[in-house]
């Protein structure tokens, strides 16, 4: 058993195809399936179900591949480290991220690649569940988002919470002048608008969708998209008004957009940046978290520079 035959299982998961598994693996697709079944040989047990495609993995394989994704994420945190030691810290991280979480993510980003430099970012937007998920399979470093607290506890995660400021109506005056004001909005006066929402799969949607059926109101949809850019621009020529986290948008970058609070009860997961327990973060993982802390911690306290 070697590494690169670990590594060719973890992609042969993630690709849930042989031809592809290759290719991320840079070997051909006969090289890649000779190499996974002297593995089985080694192991004494099937790790896959094939027939004329990949089929899925077999339950001796999903236990070998949960060992195999551990294996693989030590392995590559090693090579990062050497490779900090070396030249300083480097390489790229891979965050997962949820959509309209309460931060504004491009901000963190540049002020951490102030700090490191030669620090890159990859974003992969993910639902709640789906970063999880990629948390605990190690297909991400990073996790923000939104969480049970508890659970991230019992799977030993580090977490750091985000500030919780509430829920603002994003609207245009021009399109909606009765909506300028400082007070807030209530359930009953959002729901007379049209509005520009995200899809009902996400966590922040049905958030929203769950305290407008539980005040017995239901809400007039007449955007929805994925597409955090399709609901700006919605939202811009008046299509209808959005609903985002306090802390979510920069207003430098929509100044005729207005905003206005809603009043609403707080959602019950907790937003924060997530990582895996000290000792099983990589290095760039680490670092970045405890970085990211020290940005948070500047951004809601006054007087202190970011």
């Amino acid at each position: 058993m070697d590494i690169k035959q670990l590594i060719y299982l973890c992609n042969l998961e993630r690709e849930r195809h042989f031809g592809r598994a290759a290719e991320a693996s840079f070997v051909s697709q006969p090289t890649l399936s000779m190499r996974l079944k002297n593995l089985e040989k080694e192991l004494g047990v099937a790790l896959i179900n094939r027939g004329n495609n990949f089929e899925g993995f077999t339950a001796e394989g999903e236990r070998v591949l949960a060992w195999a994704r551990e294996i693989v994420s030590v392995y590559q945190g090693l090579k990062l480290e050497v490779e900090s030691l070396k030249h300083g810290l480097n390489g790229t991280l891979v965050i997962g991220a949820v959509p309209q979480c309460s931060i504004m993510l491009a901000q963190l980003l540049k002020s951490i690649s102030v700090k490191f430099p030669r620090l890159d970012f990859r974003v992969s937007v993910l639902s709640a569940d789906q970063l999880l998920e990629a948390l605990t399979a190690h297909t991400v470093d990073i996790g923000i988002g939104f969480f049970e607290l508890q659970t991230l506890h019992e799977l030993h995660f580090q977490s750091q919470p985000l500030e919780d400021s509430g829920v603002d109506l994003l609207f245009h005056p021009q399109h909606f002048p009765q909506l300028v004001g400082d007070t807030p909005l209530t359930l009953r006066e959002v729901a007379d608008l049209p509005l520009c929402l995200a899809e009902p799969s996400r966590y922040f949607r049905r958030y929203i969708d769950q305290n407008f059926r539980d005040a017995g109101l239901t809400l007039h949809t007449r955007l929805e998209t994925s597409s955090l850019l399709q609901l700006l621009q919605g939202i811009f020529v008046g299509l209808g008004c959005g609903i985002f986290p306090r802390g979510n948008l920069l207003p430098e970058m929509t100044p005729q957009l207005q905003r206005r609070a809603i009043a609403i009860a707080p959602m019950t997961r907790h937003a924060a940046v997530v990582v895996a327990e000290p000792g099983r973060a990589t290095p760039l993982a680490q670092h970045f978290f405890d970085a990211a802390q020290g940005w948070l911690l500047q951004s809601v306290t006054p007087g202190l520079p970011r």
